[in-house]
């Protein structure tokens, strides 16, 4: 629910005639004709009368369309307030209430007084008596669009001396389509973590500014925004990085990526999403999203102070928020243009509305004491300006919406009039979004639809393993993911062609990787079956790298002498903790040692700590190990 639509509530009739003031129960009692008591008592019994029964359904009747409206809304809501806003967003009208501030000192009133009293409310035993004949509302529409405008017309205000001249200035339209996209970028990305080269802030876990820019060269067609920081924030797009900067994120929250260090890397989970169906991936991350709390979009928007203060107090969860959008994208058919403006309107007449903030008198522009938030005319930026970034930086990246977008300058002049925007260009780098089309990735991650969208056919090989195990790319131009991969595993000889090599191969196994991986990705890829050095490589590769395990950590242990260390690992108090590694030395795994005590206690020995001692019938440990052994804990 939207900031300040807090539910006042009448349970009866009678209540709400009892805190209305005199002057307006004369003008609603002057609506049921006859002559209108002077005395408030009269003039509530003579109003009940009036809607008593019967007389409620020809009270209800007399209303115009308008009206009727209007109280079925609030008849079939689950509060009992008429609000104003939303039902001006679903019919483009108020109904007339006869005076704007339904104070009848001056002007008159009309029938649909008789309903809602004190701030436009219906008592509970109103409600209950209307549901009874009062039929459902009808379902908030959203208008869409076949096409797309080739350009955005936009006025462009010029100073020639003191003379302010205005001239309507063409911004071409770009449209980006998504769905594919992502699914190529996912794997990308993932490639690139995998590489070790994307580097998080330890607190934050946002990408660094070097990642952002590696992750941006990995971008099909870069990132929405070209940016030259060179032309001033004022006259260019140089909104700064968005898909760029989404995506590590996106992986965190999904559990497809993980800190180690500075650097991420991939989880079990994100090697499996290598050769997993990316839609079902997709799909996943949009909901991991959706409850995380990895990070507030809502600090995406510069301009907005206070975020970090006394103000972050006072904002909602953003799982809440992202759900009442998410709730508004399910309801909107796929396939076809939506604009900006008519979303946010249908955003509102469906009932989907949020609060960025319970407090927003802390979020300012420029200085808190005149650019608060909390004024008049800050109106809904706060939470428009909040969908925005959610429909852009994360549900677009994620290929579930088309959109269509200019430079963000200029784009939306909605809030020039707040204090302290004057050296704004836009309010938010979101503010160049101006069309979106919900995908049919989209449909299947909101729920719309059951089965996955199909995958695009395969155009051929695009690669060619060679007998003499070269590796060339055949086709026009090599995805960055396919090019990552290739060089995680092999040696890159030139821009198209690498080479496999044992000491490569053993070394992506040893990083966590495998050769049955690769295997798989040039099988899928390859013209026919693999050369038959390449498949002995591979075979040769994932035989060596099988044949030493590492078991875990032990504790070496030392005793006084081989027959004791014998006795101690063949004992049944002790035997299964600890395994004889040869002469007087004894290893203990890690998760067996407080058992491997107890048992040794039974024995009559304790786990001397420190260098041995030489004493007779003692078990020392730990201590170093015998030459060529390793240190206190061994693999």
């Amino acid at each position: 629910m939207r900031r300040g639509d807090h539910d006042a509530t009448f349970s009866t009739l009678a209540e709400a005639l009892e805190r209305t003031l005199v002057p307006e129960l004369k003008a609603i009692a002057a609506l049921a004709g006859g002559p209108i008591p002077a005395k408030k008592a009269e003039l509530q019994a003579h109003i009940s009368a009036h809607l008593a029964g019967g007389r409620l359904r020809g009270v209800w009747e007399s209303l115009d369309a308008l009206q009727r409206a209007a109280i079925a809304e609030v008849v079939h809501a689950q509060g009992t307030r008429f609000l104003a806003d939303r039902f001006a967003a679903k019919y483009g009208h108020l109904p007339d209430f006869g005076t704007q501030s339904l104070s009848y000192r001056k002007g008159h009133a009309t029938p649909i007084c008789f309903f809602l009293y004190g701030p436009a409310v219906l008592p509970d035993d109103l409600k209950t008596r209307l549901k009874e004949f009062v039929a459902p509302p009808e379902r908030a529409a959203i208008r869409t669009l076949d096409s797309l405008p080739a350009v955005l017309e936009r006025p462009v205000a010029q100073w020639q001396g003191t003379t302010r001249r205005t001239t309507v200035e063409k911004v071409p339209i770009v449209v980006h389509e998504s769905e594919r996209r992502a699914e190529r970028e996912l794997l990308a990305v993932l490639r690139l973590v995998d590489s070790g080269r994307v580097a998080v802030g330890e607190a934050t876990r946002r990408p660094t500014a070097l990642s952002v820019e590696e992750i941006a060269a990995v971008l099909e067609g870069g990132d929405f925004y070209a940016g030259d920081p060179s032309r001033g924030r004022a006259l260019d797009e140089d909104a700064g990085p968005i898909r760029a900067f989404a995506w590590p994120l996106l992986v965190q929250a999904g559990g497809l990526a993980e800190r180690a260090g500075p650097r991420l890397r991939l989880t079990a989970a994100g090697r499996k999403a290598l050769a997993a169906p990316p839609p079902r991936t997709l799909k996943g991350l949009w909901h991991r999203w959706i409850r995380t709390s990895l990070l507030d979009e809502l600090a995406r928007i510069d301009c907005v102070k206070g975020q970090s203060g006394k103000g972050k107090h006072g904002l909602t969860a953003p799982s809440g928020r992202r759900e009442a959008i998410a709730g508004t994208l399910a309801l909107c058919p796929s396939g076809r243009w939506i604009s900006m403006d008519e979303l946010w309107r249908f955003h509102s007449a469906a009932g989907k509305e949020f609060a960025v903030s319970r407090s927003p008198w802390r979020l300012y522009l420029g200085e808190l004491q005149y650019g608060s938030l909390g004024y008049d005319g800050a109106g809904d930026i706060l939470e428009c300006r909040y969908l925005y970034c959610l429909l852009l930086e994360y549900a677009a990246t994620l290929g579930l919406l088309d959109v269509a977008v200019v430079p963000p300058a200029g784009a939306r002049p909605d809030y020039t009039s707040l204090w302290g925007a004057d050296d704004l260009a836009y309010f938010s780098r979101y503010d160049g979004l101006l069309y979106l089309r919900l995908t049919a990735l989209g449909a299947h991650a909101l729920g719309l639809t059951e089965e996955p969208p199909a995958a695009p056919a395969q155009s051929g090989a695009s690669l060619r393993v060679l007998p003499d195990l070269e590796i060339v790319a055949v086709g026009e131009t090599l995805g960055h993911a396919d090019a990552l991969a290739l060089d995680a595993y092999a040696v890159r000889v030139s821009d198209r062609v690498w080479r496999l090599e044992s000491k490569a191969l053993v070394a992506a196994v040893a990083a966590g990787r495998s050769a049955s991986e690769l295997r798989e990705f040039l099988l899928a890829r390859n013209a026919g079956p693999l050369p038959a050095t390449a498949a002995r490589l591979l075979d040769d590769v994932e035989d060596r790298c099988a044949r030493v395990h590492d078991r875990g950590l032990v504790r070496w242990v030392e005793c006084a002498g081989d027959a004791l260390a014998t006795e101690i690992a063949y004992d049944s108090r002790t035997r299964r903790h600890c395994k004889h590694a040869g002469g007087k030395f004894l290893v203990v795994p890690t998760d067996s040692d407080r058992a491997f005590r107890r048992g040794l206690l039974e024995l009559g020995y304790v786990l001397a700590e420190g260098g041995a001692s030489g004493g007779k019938g003692g078990v020392e440990g730990p201590v170093a190990a015998p030459s060529g052994g390793g240190g206190r804990e061994q693999r």
